[in-house]
Formats: structure tokens, sequence, C-alpha cells
């Protein structure tokens, strides 16, 4: 990723299996990451169950908030490609008791139908 995506918090794909370590605690007996995205330090990572919006906090980043939605829990998504002259995709998650989505940015050439398989497997299930 280059400094300029990240400076404008486009994502970038993460090797799920870097993400063990950070989600040591976190994931379940069995769950594994499927599919994850990083936005300068924060990422988010689908697994079997669920999302997992993970918001590392603070200078030292040793306060890190763990949002996990269930993918029952998904009423809709949506997954917009890049444009020839759009240079973000964006993904956007409505859960339910909420009105306004979860918006994540990412950049061009980002897997987005593999984003968008991973919510339909998920909600869908």
């Amino acid at each position: 990723m280059g400094i300029f995506d990240g400076l404008l918090g486009h994502g970038s794909t993460v090797d799920p299996a870097d993400l063990n370590k950070r989600l040591n605690g976190v994931l379940i007996e069995g769950e594994t990451p499927q599919l994850a995205f990083k936005v300068i330090r924060d990422f988010f990572v689908f697994t079997q169950h669920r999302v997992i919006l993970v918001d590392i906090q603070g200078m030292t980043g040793s306060k890190v908030d763990y949002t996990s939605i269930p993918y029952r829990a998904v009423t809709r998504f949506a997954v917009e490609t890049a444009g020839t002259f759009d240079l973000d995709s964006e993904l956007k998650i409505w859960v339910s008791g909420t009105n306004e989505p979860i918006k994540k940015t990412l950049k061009k050439g980002t897997d987005v139908r593999g984003i968008q398989r991973a919510l339909a497997t998920g909600v869908l299930r």
C-alpha cells in the first residue's frame, strides 16, 4: 500500500495468515480469517462467522477496539467498484438496529468481488 493510499484511507489486501497473531484470543475455536483489508493501522476481517472491524487507537497503538458483526445482523450490503476516473471502491454494510451503514473505502484493484462473495456467503447461508 502506498503512503498516498494510506493517507486517503484506502484499504489494501492483507494476507489472512498474518492476522492470526493479531486476532489471537478474538477468534473462536475453528474460526479462521478468510479475507482481510488494512486501512492505515486499522483493518477489517471476514471470517466464516462474522466481520471483525479492528480500530487501533492512540499514538502507541496499544488500545484496540474490536467490533464484531455476525453475518445474521447484516441486513444489506453494497460493494461499488472503481471506475475509469474513480480511484477507489467502496464497501457499505448495514447492520440491524442502525440507520447508517458502516463505510470502508478501498483502493482501486482491491478484490471487491471477493468481498461481495464473502458477505454473500456469510449473509445468505
